[in-house]
């Protein structure tokens, strides 16, 4: 049984598909959100605790079910490369983050209407 001071809360995860295979999601929205502050996928990638070749992985699958790019990137020297995300990414990021807000809050209406 529960601690009864404790309130019962609705969780839930969005992600979107292409013919069955996940295209995006809370995980890739991270990778994208890391390249654009961090500028750089391996830092990105560092920053998640994945290794360089999943993150670039991740993208490449991304790119290819969306059918537009989502990160410029300019191969680096010593100093290593620079990424930056694409205007198609970043409407992306943007359009994400209003489903999801949508989506949460349609949950918790309906949460609440059931009175858990």
């Amino acid at each position: 049984m529960s601690d009864p001071g404790s309130a019962l809360q609705v969780r839930s995860k969005i992600w979107l598909e292409i013919d069955g295979e996940p295209v995006f999601g809370q995980g890739r929205d991270e990778l994208l959100r890391l390249i654009q502050k961090n500028g750089s996928i391996n830092a990105a990638a560092k920053e998640m605790k994945i290794p360089y070749r999943k993150a670039w992985t991740y993208i490449d699958a991304m790119e290819k079910r969306l059918g537009f790019p989502l990160v410029n990137r300019l191969k680096g020297g010593a100093g290593g490369g620079e990424s930056s995300l694409t205007p198609e990414a970043e409407t992306l990021l943007e359009k994400f983050d209003l489903l999801q807000l949508g989506f949460n809050d349609m949950v918790n209406r309906k949460f609440i209407e059931l009175d858990f």
